[in-house]
């Protein structure tokens, strides 16, 4: 004797099927396109917060509710001058200035100087006891409203705001970000397991004053 339930629940699974599989694709697109992404590191400007190779979690959501925040790390379009790809392309900084704030280097102890406080970055570039410095030359800059002073961890390595600063004349604009170029946060690395680590604002950022 057939159990007609069991044979109809069967076939059912076989027909749904290819709908859930649908949906998850569609789910999965969606999550893609405006609110989780994964990005892998192509260089070594960020290290050694990120090396190269690492896959990094970007939340594409947050900045349609606020602003970047100093310290946070991210994924933006760069303009055509910085990377020389008219069809675009990712990069991945460190947001060190926002709309209003006035940036300069540096201070007698050679430490950035963001609106008169100075700023102590444990996460520059340092190997076998050298250390990059936070900047190759002297600056001081106001960033425009609405754009971001944007710098790699690894200043010696990085195509950031302050070389495009240089290559551009101190033309300021040139140098920054528009906020709505910003893709998203990078808040961790997934991969490799071994580096895995969220990437948190580091606390020296908390003593800036507003501009």
């Amino acid at each position: 004797m057939i159990d007609e339930q069991t044979d109809k629940s069967r076939h059912s699974f076989w027909k749904e099927l290819p709908i859930l599989l649908g949906v998850a694709i569609v789910v999965a697109v969606l999550v893609r396109a405006f609110v989780l992404q994964t990005f892998f590191i192509p260089s070594p400007s960020m290290e050694n917060t990120l090396q190269i190779d690492d896959r990094v979690l970007v939340n594409k959501l947050v900045y349609n509710f606020r602003s970047p925040h100093r310290g946070e790390v991210i994924v933006f379009k760069a303009p055509v001058e910085w990377s020389g790809n008219p069809s675009g392309e990712d990069f991945i900084k460190r947001v060190i200035g926002i709309g209003g704030d006035r940036v300069v280097c540096c201070d007698d102890q050679d430490r950035l100087v963001i609106n008169g406080t100075s700023l102590d970055e444990p996460y520059i570039f340092s190997v076998d006891g050298h250390r990059d410095k936070p900047a190759d030359q002297e600056f001081d800059i106001v960033v425009p409203e609405g754009r971001l002073w944007v710098m790699g961890d690894h200043r010696s390595a990085s195509g950031d705001s302050l070389e495009h600063y240089q290559q551009s004349g101190q033309n300021i604009t040139s140098a920054t970000i528009p906020e709505k170029e910003v893709v998203g946060r990078a808040f961790t690395i997934f991969w490799p397991v071994s580096r895995a680590t969220l990437l948190t604002v580091p606390e020296q950022f908390e003593a800036i004053p507003k501009p």
